[in-house]
């Protein structure tokens, strides 16, 4: 029995081994891998099937120049990786979730928590020292620490509470949450979780949070609101000072391209229409800014900003109507 176990141990070690030999050059000979891996080329055959097997498309091509190549798959099977390269992956993962990569911030977390997973003990100091000094020279996203960023993935994957001190008012309290998912804006990250203090959902800004940490308790999954609607719709009516909705003749996928996610909620009404609700500083630049969109549009919230639309328009007839005709024959 313990030889038997044995040997299946020394066979899965070669079998692993093989897969970074495939995985470090292009292509093999026969010969040259039984030499590497001290087995006889009937071996290597058998243990190129067992990749196989595994969801490895390991091709084989005879003549000069042939050998074992491994090629792309239809599926993703598991990746070998040394501890160097593990490291650069983590690093270059964490880079990405932070926003150096544009589009990249959800993709990036999630294969980083899923690395994060088997990532050896030995090797996380390093990826921790490693990170900070990476840096993005655009304005990106707002810097958060990636051990609160990796703390909280880790309590969204395994469903268990996490607290975290969060300034509330003149305040920093401790929150305990149900952590559900986190959403990266084009600005920021956010975490979108139940509250157990207050009873009810609420999103939380990552880069405010300090001594953020995971209990061991695990909680039963509720059921959750569209997480990157609920946080959007909330940075919408919460960053600004004054909202105001309109029915803005134009598609939304279009309307959607003209104003970052951060400062406006597209609601799509019918295949031509769509409902925006946008803030801004002020009634008027709100208007400005629904206006240059170069649509057709209608008031719908609140009653005081038709009022302030008719005074914008006053002002800009009265504008136009001082051109004298020097000027208008000088444009034309």
């Amino acid at each position: 029995m313990d030889v038997a176990s044995g040997d299946e141990r020394g066979t899965t070690e070669r079998v692993l081994t093989l897969l970074g030999l495939l995985q470090q050059r292009q292509v093999w000979t026969g010969p040259e891998l039984a030499d590497r891996l001290g087995v006889t080329p009937r071996t290597v055959r058998r243990d190129v099937e067992r990749l196989r097997t595994l969801g490895y498309p390991v091709h084989a091509s005879q003549g000069v120049g042939g050998g074992y190549q491994l090629g792309p798959g239809q599926d993703l099977p598991p990746l070998l990786l040394d501890d160097q390269e593990a490291i650069a992956t983590a690093v270059s993962l964490l880079a990405g979730a932070g926003g150096a990569v544009a589009g990249a911030g959800d993709a990036a977390l999630r294969a980083l928590t899923k690395l994060d997973q088997v990532l050896p003990t030995r090797l996380r100091h390093e990826v921790r020292a490693l990170s900070g000094s990476v840096e993005s020279f655009d304005g990106g996203r707002t810097p958060v620490d990636p051990e609160v960023l990796m703390t909280l993935a880790r309590a969204c994957r395994d469903e268990v509470e996490a607290g975290f001190d969060y300034p509330s008012g003149s305040e920093v309290r401790r929150r305990r949450v149900e952590p559900y998912r986190l959403v990266a804006s084009d600005r920021r990250w956010y975490l979108l979780a139940y509250d157990l203090d207050r009873d009810d959902w609420r999103s939380f800004r990552v880069d405010r949070m300090t001594g953020a940490s995971a209990r061991t308790w695990r909680f039963r999954p509720r059921a959750a609101p569209d997480a990157a609607t609920y946080v959007q719709e909330g940075v919408a009516s919460r960053v600004y000072p004054h909202q105001a909705r309109f029915l803005v003749h134009a598609p939304a996928d279009t309307v959607r391209a003209q104003i970052p996610a951060s400062a406006a909620v597209v609601r799509r009404r019918g295949s031509e229409l769509c409902e925006v609700l946008s803030g801004a500083a002020s009634l008027d630049a709100v208007l400005m800014h629904v206006l240059l969109l170069g649509h057709d549009f209608e008031i719908l919230d609140p009653p005081e900003l038709g009022r302030r639309c008719r005074a914008l328009a006053q002002r800009l007839l009265s504008a136009g109507a001082t051109i004298s005709p020097v000027a208008d024959m000088e444009e034309s």
